[in-house]
């Protein structure tokens, strides 16, 4: 069992590293059309995971009143979670767009990396419950191991739209390569907490998956699916959108 914990634990990371070693094989920065396509799709993979990986068993996890009572409370408190996270750390998006307390001695690069790791906290979160759900008996290994898959497919964008721009401002090759990296290395740290809190207290496990449901969709629609329909070629976040949707849906249904 341990082996597969730490398999299913890394995987999302290995799909970011990956993303990010994209800067040693493409010449130019991503076009903004691939760009559209990629935040699409790591929206949809997002909410379908959100949906059938989290909420789902997050709300079977209860025959009477608790089966719409918890998941609410946990939804909730990870939305307030993100938001207060995205008020008080200084961090920018891809459109350049500043979010956060005003810090004028924090690069540009520094904040495009704090962006990012915004992101992947909720997903780090995502992939510890659900670990923590299989370790208890509550969810089994092919659906553990959907959830890590498709959030690494979603990693591997997100790793290059990451460390493509870095390169461009003027930062190394090998040094974009490396913050693309350590932007995904918050994911197993949150999911390592949140193993051991799932396994620990199993009676907050419905919490903490609506939880990580809760600040994945904060991420989705306050970040990612504005900056896809932002400016041209909207429809192409759309088909990306829902191509993500349709696969994560199909790796958690096929294998849960």
């Amino acid at each position: 069992m341990a082996l597969k914990v730490i398999i299913c634990l890394l995987i999302p990371f290995i799909g970011t590293s990956l993303g990010a070693a994209m800067v040693f094989f493409l010449k130019k920065e991503i076009n903004e059309k691939m760009q559209k396509i990629l935040l699409g799709f790591a929206s949809g993979v997002m909410i379908a995971a959100a949906i059938w990986s989290l909420l789902q068993p997050a709300i079977e996890s209860f025959s009477d009143f608790r089966s719409w009572l918890a998941p609410s409370i946990g939804f909730a408190l990870g939305i307030v979670f993100l938001l207060l996270i995205d008020y008080l750390v200084p961090h920018m998006h891809i459109n350049n767009e500043e979010e956060g307390p005003k810090a004028e001695n924090t690069s540009k690069t520094f904040k495009m990396l704090l962006a990012v790791t915004i992101h992947n906290i909720p997903e780090g979160l995502a992939v510890g419950v659900i670990i923590g759900s299989f370790i208890t008996g509550n969810v089994s290994y092919e659906a553990m191991l959907a959830l890590s898959i498709g959030i690494a497919i979603q990693n591997f964008p997100e790793g290059a739209i990451i460390s493509m721009p870095l390169k461009e401002t003027g930062v190394s090759k090998l040094k974009s390569f490396f913050l693309g990296v350590l932007s995904g290395a918050v994911e197993p740290i949150a999911g390592g907490l949140a193993i051991l809190l799932a396994t620990v207290v199993t009676q907050v496990l419905p919490y903490t998956l609506s939880f990580a449901a809760g600040a994945m969709l904060y991420v989705v629609f306050e970040e990612l699916i504005p900056e896809a329909n932002e400016g041209k070629h909207s429809n192409l976040a759309t088909i990306g959108f829902s191509l993500g949707f349709v696969i994560m849906m199909i790796l958690d249904v096929a294998l849960g």
